[in-house]
């Protein structure tokens, strides 16, 4: 078993919940990405773009791990792991740990977000989110 960092546990509700943030963050993105000039600071951009990520991956480790990751976020990628197995391909799992590794840069740093790395980024998340709506619908 991997080291999952600092957890806790939850129930099945708030999978639910979770994935509903998720999507709702996922939505916001995607439409402020739509009316963004492109010479514009896409920092509140991919904030939405790192919640949203986070959020997914907590509506499935809480559903199949029943605990959610808290303040390591570079730890949700082992929970989730530890949640699904082999059923986490690296290619998703590489995915959420890039989305990650902006979250300081751009919700507490001071350099300007680029439009051309929002469109990336959001596009990077609706491919996570079309595994993780996928792996939650999942028996």
């Amino acid at each position: 078993m991997t080291r999952k960092g600092a957890s806790r546990s939850v129930d099945s509700a708030f999978a639910h919940g979770r994935l509903e943030n998720a999507r709702a963050y996922l939505a916001a993105a995607a439409d402020l990405l739509e009316l963004t000039d492109p010479g514009s600071n896409t920092n509140p951009i991919l904030s939405h773009v790192v919640t949203a990520a986070i959020g997914y991956a907590d509506a499935l480790t809480a559903k199949y791990g029943g605990s959610i990751n808290q303040k390591d976020h570079a730890g949700i990628v082992r929970l989730l792991r530890d949640a699904l197995g082999n059923r986490l391909p690296l290619k998703q799992a590489r995915r959420l740990e890039a989305i990650l590794g902006i979250k300081d840069e751009v919700q507490y740093g001071v350099r300007s977000g680029r439009h051309s790395e929002a469109t990336r980024l959001v596009s990077e998340l609706k491919e996570f989110a079309a595994w993780a709506e996928d792996e939650f619908g999942r028996v």
